[in-house]
């Protein structure tokens, strides 16, 4: 693994989102000094935070899998997750409605989802489910170690017998037709596959490699945070100031200061902050532009399709949501082709909606209620522009709710209390490519040595982290993304834990 050369005693990391924290925690942990340094008012970055009314909106990921993640960023410094957040598993892990008025719970059990199964498909599909879940854990034990949480030098660095291994499995067929071999109902492989949007692929295109996000989804368990997913970073951000680091808010970072190859500051719209090696989380476009430079690529990045998520606080809900729900349309490969291919928006939409309030009540006023519903949409470069979503948002939320009512969610736009839209205008303002939150899509030609590498070509002291760079889109990725970042600077390629916190560690719960 190459490493980046020269001293790296003090460390700018500039952006506290979930990759940036993770990396300050890593970094940390290795004995370095750490200076974060984030443009908003609060850590998080696209785990954000509104507050309205007395409502609290998680304004990013509502879905967290992989805790241990959160455990090895926590133990870096000498902590326990359990020291900073409380997590509830959530059983079901989601609740599937299709167009036809059929449901299933999502449970992340093998019992309790086999019996479901065979309920909603009969036992053919049930005995199916089985062979899927063994295959889906094989899929994953073949990636991670090798191909998800490694630092890769150069395309040989796949030359490997777990390489073998991942194509024996098929990794490197289709993600439908695999899934489909498994179970035959069209409904059932929609829930094993429907993860391959957050890739940006449709499943009939996407590599069977990425069933290891269905792994996540419905074998390894999901949570959710008392106070949120923005307690999260809340957290992570606490335990790195617990442990030395030096937070800075509020500042945005205007320009880096080189001599020759290596950056010797970071300068923000209010000081000028020295060091000897830099950790840069912002979206592609921004920490390209921060550079001075993009990376040479025959073909330029293909980002995935964006989301408008609407907000929506209430004085009712409705006892068929569970936590998370997915509701599908009753078209499929046509909701895909207009996502990634005609730029159109969904004629028949596939909603996730999420109600965080049936886990923590808190997150609302008494008797009241968050939801929050996210429709995939096509990013700005191959659908609406961003300056088109001005009037086009109020229009699409409207015919959102209009959607919600037809799906049996009646009085939904009445019970909105309070509500904030979010469309690809917001996401560009962010500064996020094409308009997206969910960065450069997972092709192939994008994925694993050949995603933007961490290493900065022309920089001898820079490492990315983030959904951008390796390992790809998503919350534990990103969180991997930022141990990587880490292991560039310190030459720790394995997770090895300080044994003592330099502070005391919160209480239990606390992400104060």
């Amino acid at each position: 693994m190459r490493t980046i050369t020269g001293r790296t005693d003090h460390v700018v990391v500039v952006g506290a989102g979930l990759a940036g924290l993770s990396a300050a925690l890593h970094l940390l942990g290795a004995g370095r000094r750490v200076t974060l340094v984030e443009r908003d008012p609060l850590p998080g970055g696209r785990a954000g935070l509104v507050e309205r009314d007395g409502y609290r909106f998680d304004t990013g990921p509502t879905v967290l899998t992989m805790p241990h993640l959160l455990e090895e960023a926590f133990a870096a410094v000498g902590e326990t997750l359990s020291d900073r957040l409380t997590l509830h598993a959530l059983h079901p892990a989601y609740h599937a409605r299709f167009a036809d008025g059929s449901s299933l719970d999502v449970h992340t059990g093998a019992q309790a989802m086999e019996a479901e199964i065979e309920r909603f498909a009969g036992g053919r599909d049930a005995a199916g489910y089985r062979r899927l879940r063994r295959w889906l854990h094989d899929i994953y034990q073949a990636q991670m170690g090798r191909f998800i949480e490694a630092n890769f030098d150069s395309p040989f660095s796949l030359l490997h017998p777990d390489l073998a291994r991942l194509a024996a499995l098929g990794g490197f067929g289709r993600l439908q037709p695999k899934i489909g071999r498994f179970i035959t109902d069209e409904r059932l492989q929609r829930v094993f596959t429907f993860q391959a949007l957050y890739a940006g692929v449709p499943p009939a295109r996407a590599l069977a490699a990425y069933a290891v996000i269905a792994y996540m989804d419905t074998v390894a368990g999901v949570y959710f945070p008392k106070g949120g997913m923005h307690a999260v970073p809340t957290a992570l951000s606490a335990a790195a100031v617990d442990a030395g680091a030096t937070l800075v808010h509020g500042e945005s970072v205007t320009r880096l200061e080189r001599t020759g190859e290596r950056i010797t500051a970071v300068v923000t719209d209010r000081q000028r902050i020295p060091c000897d090696a830099v950790v840069l989380t912002p979206d592609l476009p921004l920490t390209y532009q921060l550079l001075g430079a993009s990376p040479r690529r025959p073909l330029a990045l293909r980002h995935s399709p964006s989301a408008v998520v609407l907000h929506v606080g209430s004085d009712r809900t409705w006892p068929e949501l569970a936590h998370h729900t997915l509701s599908f349309g009753a078209a499929w490969k046509q909701t895909f082709r207009e996502l990634t291919d005609t730029g159109r928006l969904m004629s028949d939409p596939s909603l996730l909606i999420t109600r965080p309030t049936a886990t923590d009540p808190d997150l609302a006023p008494p008797a009241r209620h968050t939801h929050y519903v996210l429709a995939p949409c096509p990013n700005t470069a191959t659908g609406p522009r961003a300056a088109s979503w001005k009037e086009l948002g109020p229009r699409y939320r409207d015919s959102l709710l209009r959607e919600l009512e037809r799906r049996g969610l009646t009085g939904f736009e009445a019970a909105a209390e309070t509500e904030v839209l979010v469309t690809p205008a917001d996401w560009t303002a962010q500064g996020h490519g094409a308009g997206t939150p969910f960065s450069v899509a997972h092709t192939f030609p994008q994925t694993g040595p050949f995603r933007p590498r961490n290493l900065v070509r022309g920089t001898a002291n820079a490492v990315l982290a983030g959904c951008g760079t390796t390992p790809g889109v998503g919350v534990p990725t990103v969180l991997i993304s930022g141990r990587l970042a880490a292991a560039r600077i310190t030459g720790v390629s394995h997770v090895r834990h300080r044994t003592t916190p330099t502070r005391p560690a919160a209480t239990k719960g606390s992400t104060a």
